[in-house]
């Protein structure tokens, strides 16, 4: 039976991970690939989101209903 080395201790592999991050990227530029990734995702559920035909309906009346 094989195992694969990096399979036996996954933190030792994530510890790796960072690391290679840190050294292609640097500790400076981490924040802003955060914060783009982040942006980029919540457009994208934004777009999927106003794609579901379900919702359409539900959008074209933006006025909220009177109170009595």
């Amino acid at each position: 039976m094989f195992t694969h080395i990096l399979l036996v201790n996954q933190w030792q592999t994530w510890v790796i991970i960072l690391v290679v991050v840190l050294l292609l990227f640097g500790a400076t530029r981490l924040p802003a690939l955060a914060k783009s990734l982040g942006q980029s995702a919540k457009v994208f559920r934004k777009e999927i989101k106003s794609d579901d035909p379900d919702d359409a309906p539900a959008a074209e009346s933006d006025q909220p209903a009177d109170k009595k």
